[in-house]
């Protein structure tokens, strides 16, 4: 088991609509990116603490799907640099270059490898809902940042399709991001934690 440093988190930061969508049935972005900018966000300071990266496969298919748009943004099709845990059961190409490992199976089988490649710094669960509440399962998350958006979508991929009754989640902070967004950062409480 390696030694886990009590600074770092497992952390779920991702966008959502009003309505707790964070992307079409299709898994369509195009809602989010009117309503703000990047830089304007909390995201230069959190990537800059991020050690690794868990990702599932609808997100990395996305990043596939859209890579000529991502490497005009970012310079790259692959915009991360930290090693990523991609959860998947099917078999899917690899970015050249890219430090990415496809894992199968229970989120709990590969936290150990992702503490030891993170090195002190956090871990970062990009998507989509269902792997992070596979993370809450297990009691691996520790904090829920959502930047939630002036818009609705009626139906789409849910934001975290988990029951999460109070008091489980703690808002620490909420951040205007312009007339468009708002940043709600919450710590989990652990269901070994809520079981003491």
């Amino acid at each position: 088991m390696v030694e886990v440093n009590a600074t770092m988190k497992v952390q779920y930061y991702t966008a959502s609509t009003l309505d707790g969508f964070i992307a079409t049935e299709d898994d369509s972005l195009e809602w989010l990116f009117p309503l703000g900018n990047l830089e304007d966000s909390s995201y230069p300071d959190f990537i800059a603490e991020v050690g690794a990266i868990a990702m599932g496969s609808s997100t990395y298919d996305w990043i596939l799907r859209n890579s000529y748009t991502v490497a005009a943004e970012t310079g790259s099709p692959w915009p991360y640099t930290p090693p990523t845990w991609v959860f998947s059961s099917r078999d899917l190409p690899a970015f050249d270059g890219a430090d990415i490992r496809f894992a199968r199976g229970d989120v709990t089988g590969f936290i150990d490898d992702m503490h030891a490649a993170a090195r002190s710094k956090n871990i970062w669960i990009v998507g989509g809902g269902n792997l992070a509440g596979q993370f809450y399962d297990a009691g691996l998350l520790d904090e829920l940042i959502v930047q939630v958006g002036s818009a609705t979508l009626g139906t789409g991929k849910p934001l975290f399709p988990r029951r999460v009754l109070s008091p489980t989640l703690r808002l620490e902070s909420v951040h205007q991001m312009g007339p468009g967004m708002v940043e709600l950062r919450y710590t989990v409480t652990n269901p070994a934690d809520r079981d003491s």
